[in-house]
């Protein structure tokens, strides 16, 4: 069912949502040439616990550390290790905050240097999706209008949506209904509810430079485009409301 939130409740997924936006913020200045994955992860997972928060992802399903922070061909769920960053790297880093029992999820891509014109128009193609799908995050419209202009704007650009995850609900679980994909189902599987005030959704276009198919490696958590081409994610925390929709996961500068 999905749950439509309370005044109270938005108010404390605008605070999540600020902490996590925040955290992204400081997490894509660190991504520079020499840097290990793990030191951006723990600078992370050290800024969510001084803000009065915790990490939402660290021991979800297992999963053993509080970003996930994906390298190139990586799609998402990658494991922060002592990898060191390298010019040119493509790096998307997704963290999720929870703060009195309300989460705030959001995810972007940087790229590590002045990276090449392809590295930087995936990531802005990525990135201009999720605004194009929010022009439709509107009282009455269904999920399936913020899917169809994801990928339209997506594919008009030579790019693939991923197909095998999508975007979800979100409040005081990671993971509530609807589920909002990046593409339109034929035919369509799941629900396609009509947005309503007060609905909370995680909108996350995950785009590949090549085909849309995936695999997982065999640590059960990363996932890599089939063709190993590079990937890019952006995500935001969004709010319905009665009329323009509210981005929940914004921050002023982080430090």
């Amino acid at each position: 069912m999905i749950k439509l939130k309370t005044a109270r409740e938005i108010e404390l997924m605008r605070c999540a949502g600020e902490i996590a936006a925040a955290a992204r913020q400081l997490a894509g200045k660190m991504v520079t040439a020499g840097v290990t994955t793990q030191s951006i992860n723990k600078k992370v997972h050290d800024f969510i616990l001084s803000k009065g928060a915790v990490p939402s992802f660290k021991g979800y399903n297992g999963y053993p550390a509080s970003s996930c922070i994906s390298i190139n061909e990586q799609v998402i769920h990658g494991i922060p290790t002592t990898r060191k960053l390298q010019q040119g790297d493509v790096v998307s880093i997704d963290i999720g905050v929870t703060k009195d029992g309300y989460i705030g999820d959001c995810a972007a891509t940087f790229v590590v240097g002045d990276g090449s014109t392809e590295a930087k128009r995936l990531i802005e193609v990525t990135q201009r999706s999720f605004y194009e799908g929010l022009k439709f995050a509107r009282k009455g419209n269904r999920v399936s209008d913020i899917s169809r202009a994801i990928q339209k704007y997506v594919e008009e650009n030579g790019y693939s949506v991923v197909r095998d995850y999508v975007g979800h609900g979100v409040g005081t679980e990671m993971h509530e209904p609807p589920e909002v994909p990046n593409f339109l189902e034929y035919p369509r599987k799941k629900a396609d509810p009509r947005l309503l005030p007060g609905m909370t959704l995680a909108v996350e276009p995950m785009v590949n430079s090549g085909v849309a198919e995936i695999r997982v490696l065999d640590d059960g958590w990363t996932v890599v485009t089939a063709d190993g081409k590079n990937s890019a994610h952006y995500e935001n925390t969004i709010l319905i409301t009665k009329g323009e929709p509210e981005i929940l996961t914004v921050c002023e500068e982080a430090s």
